[in-house]
């Protein structure tokens, strides 16, 4: 089955109107796209469409927060990380206050769009801030789950969910922990990290580098900040040599989450495989996967030289 996170998470988000008062929702003008209009078609009265204005929602959902309330603003990523940065470091960060800002539209896979639309480097800039937790989910099972975990967590907290549709990986009874990667399938020989829509890719390349006779690890890490180090260290252990993909930007991305991190506790060779310092352009999603080179095939192009 094929579904977008972004529906999950205004499935999930609806759900935690109905079983939580304090929960509230924002958006900025972009609630049919971002699907937060299934929590405002339900509880109007917990809904705010603040405009074409994402300074206002965040600094909004932040004196919400202040009240008790557990604000989920949301816009496309390019906008919540963007325009409202200062509002989110200044007002949600500084503070540590319980705000969890929902990018919808991020990457490539935005599409026709065009580069002004589409994030690659969102993950980057949430990273960069002190106390923000930063998840993006592989699929809608993963996005539904980590809706509901994030309103239970206390503090700052950046949910990136995509517009494209991605197969589902996830069973219904998959148990979500929003603290820990999750080891998708093992392997002796390279372990693969992938994030979001990357993640199937990862295992469509696993499978078909198993057939070549390459054994490969797949880690969805889903929470890029705080980073799963021990998950990761171990597995680095194991294969010594670590691919990592993503729907982004290398730079400050999961990929450098990942080379920080065994660069300090078990230094081993790691590729790092997303956007390389371009901006986006205009295209069918699937489309500029391919042309960026975030696939199954490049994943195992990489594995191969690295396993020779």
């Amino acid at each position: 089955m094929n579904s977008a996170t972004r529906e999950a998470y205004g499935k999930a988000l609806a759900e935690l109107g109905r079983t939580n008062p304090n929960v509230v929702a924002l958006d900025a003008d972009l609630a049919g796209s971002t699907k937060s209009a299934m929590f405002g078609n339900k509880f109007p009265e917990r809904f705010f469409d603040m405009g074409i204005a994402e300074a206002d929602m965040v600094g909004t959902a932040a004196g919400l927060a202040t009240c008790g309330k557990i604000p989920f603003a949301s816009s496309f990523a390019v906008f919540c990380t963007g325009r409202a940065f200062e509002q989110i470091r200044n007002s949600v960060c500084n503070p540590g206050l319980n705000v969890k800002i929902v990018g919808s539209h991020a990457g490539p896979s935005c599409g026709e769009d065009g580069s002004s639309h589409q994030a690659v480097e969102d993950i980057a800039i949430m990273r960069s801030l002190p106390g923000m937790m930063v998840v993006a989910p592989a699929d809608d099972v993963e996005a539904y789950a980590a809706t509901l975990a994030l309103a239970e967590h206390v503090g700052p907290a950046y949910l990136r969910v995509a517009r494209l549709a991605s197969p589902t990986i996830h069973d219904e009874d998959y148990e979500f922990d929003l603290y820990k990667g999750d080891l998708l399938r093992d392997g002796d020989d390279v372990t693969i990290v992938a994030c979001g829509m990357m993640v199937p890719r990862a295992l469509e390349a696993a499978e078909q580098l198993a057939q070549e006779g390459i054994s490969a690890q797949v880690v969805n890490m889903h929470t890029i900040k705080p980073i799963d180090a021990e998950l990761l260290v171990s597995c680095a252990r194991k294969t010594g040599k670590v691919i990592t993909i993503e729907e982004g930007t290398i730079v400050g991305g999961l990929g450098s989450a990942v080379a920080e991190t065994l660069s300090e506790r078990h230094p081993v060779p790691v590729v790092r495989i997303g956007m390389l310092d371009v901006f986006g352009t205009s295209g069918k999603g699937d489309e500029l996967l391919e042309y960026y080179g975030l696939n199954a095939k490049r994943i195992v192009e990489v594995a191969h030289s690295l396993c020779a």
